[in-house]
């Protein structure tokens, strides 16, 4: 089981939603606003503000479905501009329902 964190553009998030809910049993989502930046060098002459407008977005997945959902967001929030965001990958090893207190304990199939 994996966590897809991914920041990306607000104007890519439509896309990559639209896309992710063509996934057969696409696992859901939660999205966040948030500013950040990055390394990138600003030009002078340029006003500096280094945050960025950006979205989160958090998926729990499956291990055979992490390929397909980060390939998705990659396609589809690709601008080929700089800030375009990032992908990253976390495991997960456990989690637990508030409601019912049940626990399920993950093993990784890597």
């Amino acid at each position: 089981m994996k966590e897809i964190r991914a920041y990306l553009q607000p104007f890519a998030l439509g896309k990559v939603v639209q896309s992710l809910l063509e996934i057969p049993d696409f696992p859901g989502m939660t999205v966040m606003d948030c500013d950040g930046f990055g390394c990138r060098q600003v030009e002078s002459g340029q006003s500096f503000n280094p945050f960025l407008s950006k979205k989160r977005l958090e998926i729990i997945a499956e291990d055979h479905m992490v390929d397909q959902i980060v390939e998705i967001i990659i396609k589809r929030a690709h601008s080929g501009r700089p800030g375009d965001g990032r992908v990253f990958l976390f495991e997960v090893l456990e989690d637990a329902k508030i409601r019912t207190g049940e626990r399920r304990i993950f093993h990784s199939t890597d």
